[in-house]
Formats: C-alpha cells, sequence, structure tokens
C-alpha cells in the first residue's frame, strides 16, 4: 500500500531549502526569482536575508598597446568581488478554496566588484612621459622623429595646431605636421584620461529591486491545478567607473544611471498532490524595458574633439533586463524526507547595456554599430537537487548540490567567473507551531573565465576561484480554514 506523506509531517523539511539555494553567478543575476513562497499552505510570510562572499582573482594583461588583443599575463589582479547581500520577502493568503494571492519582494539582479590593483587603476601623472612613448610605439620620447620628448610637449603640439586649424591660418607644412601627428591623438587622450583620475580603481556597482503581486486560482477535482499570475514592478540603478590601461581608450570612462522603475509581469502554472507532499510549478517572468537617464564621462571623447567639455553627456537610453523561467518541484520520499529540484533558465545572450556616449566614441573605431559596454555570448542554465530530513518534531536539516552554467567565456571583464558549481547545507527549527527559523549555507567552485573588453581583448585570466553564501530566514505560516 502506498505511503501518505502528509504535508503537516514535512512542514519542517519543505522549507529549509529556500534560504541560500538561489544566487547565481551568470550575467547579473542574484536572486533566482525565487516565487515558493506563494506555494505554501494557508497563510504564509518569511523574510530572508543572503551575503555573498566570492574571492574572484586572475592575472590583468601586459599588453598595453591598444591596437594588440593578445593577451600577455601580468600581474595579480587581487580580489575584485565586493560582498553583496540582499533580501527578500514574502507574504500569501488564501481568499477561498479557490483564489490566493501574494506579493513578493526581491532583488534579483546585480553586481559588485572593484579592481584595486594592476591595469585596472589609474596610473599617476609621473608615469605620463613613458606611458605615452610605450603607446606611442616612440613616436613621442627620447627618438622621436618629430621631436617631442614628453607628454606635455607632444598634447601642446597638437593643441595648438588643432587650434590653427580651426582658424584656417596653418600654413602646408604645419597643415602636413598636423596629419602626421593625428595618429597620436588617441594615445594622448588615453594618457591625459589617465593623469585625470590618478589612482582611482575600476569598479561596478549595479543594484535592483522586484516587486510581484501574485493571484492564483485552483481548479481540478481536488483543487489540484492552480494557475497564477501578476503585474512586477522593477527599479534599477548602476554606477560605472572604468580605469587603468587595461582599458586603453576607454579609461576614464565613468557613467552614472539614474534610477529608474518600469513594468512587467508573471505568469505560471502549478500542481500538487498533498498525499505525498508532490508541488510542481512552472514560472515564466517577462523582460522589463527601463528607460533610463544616464550620465557619462569619456575623457578621450574631449580629446578627440579638442572640446573637454563634450566629454561629458547627459541622455536617455534603454535596458532590457532579461525574461526567465523557473521550474520548482519537490516530492516525499518518505513521511520525513523531502526531495527538491531548481531548474532555471535566463537568456543572457540577448541582454545588453549600450550606453549612447560609450557606443558613440567606439563608432570611430569599430563601425556604424559601435560596441555594447556589456554583452554575454551565452544563456544562463541553473539546476540544483536537494533533499531535506526530518530529525525531530521541530527540527529538520537540508543538503543541495547545484550547478550553474554560467553566460559564457571569454566574458565581461567586470566578472570574469564562468558558472559555478555548489554544495549546501541547512537547517530549519519551529519556535512555536507557527513561527520557525531557518538558517543555511552554501559553498561554490566558480568555473575559469578570461575577462575581455567589447573590443575582444582580454585583459584578465580569472582562475581557481570560490565563494561561499550564508542565508537566514524567519517565517510564520497559519492554517485557513474555508
Amino acid at each position: 500500500m502506498r505511503a501518505t506523506f502528509h504535508l503537516k509531517t514535512l512542514t519542517v523539511a519543505i522549507a529549509a531549502f529556500s534560504v541560500a539555494s538561489a544566487a547565481s553567478a551568470a550575467g547579473l543575476d542574484r536572486s533566482g526569482q525565487d516565487v515558493t513562497a506563494f506555494f505554501q499552505d494557508g497563510v504564509y510570510a518569511e523574510a530572508v536575508y543572503t551575503y555573498i562572499d566570492a574571492d574572484v582573482s586572475g592575472k590583468d594583461s601586459a599588453n598595453g598597446d591598444p591596437n594588440s588583443n593578445d593577451y600577455v599575463e601580468g600581474n595579480s589582479t587581487g580580489d575584485i568581488a565586493e560582498d553583496y547581500d540582499f533580501f527578500r520577502y514574502g507574504v500569501k493568503a488564501d481568499i477561498n478554496d479557490t483564489f490566493s494571492i501574494g506579493l513578493i519582494y526581491d532583488e534579483p539582479f546585480g553586481a559588485s566588484a572593484e579592481y584595486t590593483q594592476g591595469n585596472f587603476v589609474a596610473r599617476d601623472g609621473d608615469n605620463r612621459d613613458a606611458t605615452l612613448t610605450a603607446l606611442s610605439g616612440g613616436a613621442v620620447g627620447p627618438n622621436s622623429p618629430f621631436g617631442l620628448n614628453t607628454f606635455e610637449q607632444a598634447q601642446s603640439a597638437v593643441n595648438n595646431l588643432r587650434a590653427g586649424a580651426a582658424a584656417g591660418v596653418l600654413t602646408p607644412a604645419q597643415e602636413a605636421q598636423l596629419a602626421a601627428l593625428s595618429p597620436l591623438i588617441p594615445a594622448i587622450g588615453i594618457v591625459d584620461a589617465e593623469f585625470q583620475t590618478a589612482g582611482e580603481n575600476t569598479k561596478v556597482e549595479v543594484r535592483s529591486q522586484s516587486l510581484t503581486a501574485i493571484l492564483g486560482a485552483k481548479f481540478g477535482a481536488n483543487k489540484e491545478f492552480q494557475i497564477y499570475g501578476g503585474p512586477v514592478a522593477q527599479r534599477i540603478e548602476a554606477n560605472v567607473k572604468l580605469r587603468g590601461l587595461a582599458y586603453g581608450p576607454a579609461t576614464g570612462y565613468t557613467s552614472n544611471n539614474n534610477p529608474e522603475m518600469d513594468y512587467g509581469y508573471l505568469a505560471g502554472f502549478s500542481y500538487s498532490k498533498p498525499e505525498i507532499a508532490l508541488k510542481a510549478a512552472l514560472t515564466y517572468r517577462s523582460e522589463i524595458d527601463h528607460d533610463i537617464d544616464i550620465t557619462e564621462t569619456y575623457p578621450l571623447q574631449g580629446t578627440l574633439l579638442g572640446n573637454p567639455a563634450a566629454a561629458t553627456q547627459t541622455n536617455s537610453y534603454e535596458v532590457t533586463t532579461p525574461e526567465s523561467v523557473n521550474f520548482d518541484f519537490q516530492t516525499g520520499i518518505n513521511p520525513t524526507t523531502l526531495a527538491t529540484a531548481k531548474v532555471r533558465w535566463v537568456p543572457w545572450s540577448d541582454f545588453t547595456i549600450t550606453p549612447p556616449l560609450y557606443n558613440e566614441v567606439s563608432k570611430r573605431s569599430f563601425g556604424p554599430d559601435g560596441l555594447d559596454l556589456v554583452e554575454y555570448e551565452d544563456d544562463q542554465w541553473q539546476v540544483e537537487l536537494g533533499l531535506a530530513k526530518r530529525l525531530a518534531p521541530a527540527l529538520a536539516v537540508s543538503g543541495t548540490i547545484g550547478w550553474d552554467s554560467g553566460a559564457g567565456d571569454p566574458t565581461t571583464s567586470l566578472g570574469p567567473v564562468d558558472g559555478y558549481y555548489s554544495v549546501g547545507l541547512g537547517a530549519k527549527y519551529n519556535v512555536t507551531e507557527n513561527w520557525a527559523v531557518s538558517a543555511g549555507g552554501k559553498y561554490l567552485w566558480f568555473g575559469d573565465a578570461k575577462g575581455q573588453l567589447p573590443t575582444g581583448k582580454v585583459v584578465v585570466d580569472a582562475e581557481d576561484n570560490d565563494g561561499f553564501i550564508l542565508g537566514a530566514k524567519l517565517s510564520y505560516q497559519a492554517k485557513q480554514g474555508f
């Protein structure tokens, strides 16, 4: 005779998984956009805190030539991954035996990274002459064919000739001299940008918040099926600083995206069979288009145009956060043991960040379409399998193993990680009949990755990195009778 695994006997085990089970390394994915709070029985509420500490380091490239994409192993980058934390809140209630409502807050997308050494830190002014000599291939320096020994001499000569050209007073000889010196202008711009931002680090910070309202309707002979959906409000902001010779012409680039709210939707279908503690749900989240006001500073633009004021612009552009599909599954194995599975897909290969000024400057060298600041090669797949065991009436423990495909290698230099493997442990303790606390942790082995610029140049090789995730949850659950 088949065993009956009533939910009451498995309540402790069920919630032990979701503390630190979803924190991704692909693209900008962070929370995993978990909605399992909505599938709990009766009245349910939770508050979850997640802390991520990753150790990501590698070697920069000793190749400082912006015209060459060859990677040459250089110096250590140090740990570039900053600690990162976020919250998730969820509440759910049944209106009657057919309809349920819920509200979920999470922080789905984010990034926090900073380079503090190597070619990702802007050099000080004392290195200007030697740096320009190297970047110009000796066109400026002791053996200069133009008689320009220092950065100041080269900058002054170019500025004077350009001013004369604008005024229409150059002689034929001076026009020929300006034409000969024109190839030096980008190198002068790079060195000038380094001087303007001397000592500053490359840094990126992305934050997002999402609020999802859900209405579900059960149907079927035993109300075993449910369709659900609702609107999603999402807010996103970002700040980027590119510094150091690793970024070549883009060194000194800074962008600040104003916080912006826009809207999408969620839709899904679920099935449950309480007698074996089975629940399965397929959830789709739509893309969300954000029209963002951005202020960018790109020092090279001012140098190229001979107008420092042109280096800073404020524009509006669009960023589309990706759609996603989550599959959540659980089933009882025996009256005190639960098995779970989570699968997540996000098409990061369709995602780009294309700031207007950055793109405009790149068109000079890379054609009419220019370059994106951030893009990914592959879609993300994430799989996590787990077991939970009730050890005592009020105590359960859980374990998970996971795999994240990453979003391609090479990837962006602002996050040189290609997915991960993970193992996790969790525990839940029922303090009272309704209140419970949970805690969990996960260890991650990150995939090796090469970080490249939008130009295709590899500027960092990151290997043998790892990290851990810690989480804590406070939850409340009570029966509802109809």
